[in-house]
């Protein structure tokens, strides 16, 4: 189990980015919590395996107007008993 800050820059907002993330987070058993930010990033906060996380990205990418043109991700520690993935 890990836990990744990222921050995701692009056309990522308005798009159905969190939808999208909080639908394939759901799907892969992920939990954590995804939001929009002023200067038009979206930070997502996600916990899983390294396969569950990947799958949660590739399914937000695969969004028709979703264009990620950067990830800052950083591994950060894994917050017990944490239950469902928030938006």
């Amino acid at each position: 189990m890990i836990r990744k800050h990222i921050i995701f820059t692009g056309s990522v907002q308005g798009v159905g980015f969190r939808y999208r993330a909080r639908h394939a987070a759901e799907l892969y058993g992920c939990t954590g919590w995804v939001r929009n930010e002023y200067d038009g990033s979206v930070v997502m906060e996600i916990q899983g395996t390294e396969e569950q996380i990947d799958r949660v990205i590739l399914a937000v990418e695969r969004g028709t107007f979703v264009r990620i043109e950067n990830m800052d991700v950083s591994n950060i520690p894994v917050v017990e008993d944490e239950r469902g993935f928030h938006s």
